[in-house]
């Protein structure tokens, strides 16, 4: 697995509701494109993340966003 550069999702907005992940040293990391590269990164293992895309992908946290 190749390191990527940061990724912003396509749903993120101008007013503040931005996310982007990137694939780095064999892990995903997650964080707040706000924070301009100076927040916290959420890492997960490739397993981990997959195992919650999984469950994103059948809609089990859609009740999260209501």
């Amino acid at each position: 697995m190749s390191d990527t550069p940061w990724i912003k999702a396509q749903a993120s907005t101008d007013t503040g509701s931005c996310v982007e992940m990137r694939q780095h040293n064999g892990q995903i990391e997650v964080r707040d494109t706000k924070a301009h590269g100076t927040g916290p990164t959420l890492t997960f293992t490739k397993a981990e993340f997959s195992a919650w895309l999984d469950g994103a992908t059948k809609g089990e946290f859609n009740h999260l966003a209501d």
